[in-house]
């Protein structure tokens, strides 16, 4: 079992559920937060050591310090919104970043296990092109400029493997739940409809493609998937990769209609160009059977468990939002 364990991006969306769930599952191990300097700090953290995915120096710096014995990484430029904004912004942190990192784990603390967080938007394309949910040996066909960051750090961390690199790959489907920003389906849904019920928004909802089926998962089924890889990960072949899906896809109208169901709300919903990818695929649907096999991992949290908390997180967030208001 990992004594020491360094996350990345640990208080970022989905860190913050993580390292609870390491807490528990490793209760010995020294948990170790690489945080943005300036940025907040993990509460859960044993040690908070600064990380910039920009400067490969203070990557060096980082792993030299920790000392790990396994490595998350988390952290990464995560929107595909943003990705369209800032291409080479978001290669230089996800790709570049990733391979200083993995870079010095080989050379300063080669025996520790390097958990990379890939995405199953790598598959891109094949979801259109195979009927069937995709599993680990699809081709990675990236539709936008985060899938390809990911699918090109993802090839690397293989080629990696085979020269030393204590690599494990996880592709986790969608996945939400409360904490998360509004820059993602489920919480912008959300955040409006928390908005309006406020009187802080108009009762209008701008919202992009609603005819799109994807898979989702809770956060914190996903955080559940990446500590029982720690678990597994001496038993599992190094540069083993794993998928994470329901194999259930949800078309994206109905998780509209349930949230709105939730509130009484009166709304008019409205098609916001901007809102739309330039490319896109209509089905999303991944095939997680090696996940179930190797690390005894499959989603637990129901659907409407996911959306009542991204809701409730909303709410509680714009009602904070409605009282600093009020305060000026």
């Amino acid at each position: 079992m990992p004594q020491r364990i360094l996350v990345t991006g640990a208080t970022g969306f989905v860190g913050r559920h993580l390292m609870p769930q390491l807490r528990q599952a490793f209760p010995g191990a020294t948990l170790i937060a690489a945080e943005r300097p300036g940025g907040s700090r993990c509460p859960i953290a044993d040690l908070h050591l600064p990380m910039d995915l920009g400067e490969a120096e203070t990557l060096e710096s980082l792993v030299a310090q920790a000392r790990p014995d396994a490595v998350i990484h988390l952290a990464a430029q995560a929107s595909v919104g943003a990705a369209f904004a800032d291409p080479s912004g978001t290669w230089k942190a996800n790709l570049l970043g990733t391979l200083s990192l993995a870079s010095s784990v080989m050379r300063l603390a080669p025996q520790a296990l390097f958990l990379f967080v890939s995405s199953a938007e790598v598959y891109g394309l094949s979801f259109r092109d195979i009927e069937a949910p995709l599993d680990e040996q699809a081709p990675l066909r990236p539709a936008n400029p985060y899938a390809a960051s990911k699918a090109a750090c993802d090839i690397a961390l293989g080629e990696m493997a085979l020269r030393g690199l204590r690599c494990i790959r996880l592709r986790p489907a969608n996945h939400t739940g409360p904490g998360q920003s509004h820059g993602f389906v489920v919480p912008d849904f959300a955040r409006q409809i928390a908005r309006i019920e406020a009187g802080l928004q108009e009762p209008v909802m701008r919202v992009g493609a609603l005819d799109r089926w994807r898979d989702f998962l809770d956060v914190r089924d996903v955080c559940n998937a990446y500590a029982l890889a720690l678990k597994a990960a001496p038993g599992l072949p190094m540069g083993s990769v794993y998928n994470l899906a329901s194999g259930n896809p949800r078309r994206i109208g109905d998780m509209l209609e349930a949230l709105l169901s939730r509130s009484t709300a009166r709304v008019e919903v409205v098609e916001d160009a901007a809102r739309l990818r330039p490319t896109d695929v209509i089905r999303v649907a991944g095939n997680a059977a090696q996940a179930r096999e190797h690390l005894g991992w499959m989603p637990e949290i129901g659907w409407d468990e996911t959306l009542d908390s991204v809701l409730a997180d909303w709410r509680a967030r714009v009602a904070a939002e409605k009282a600093g208001h009020t305060a000026f």
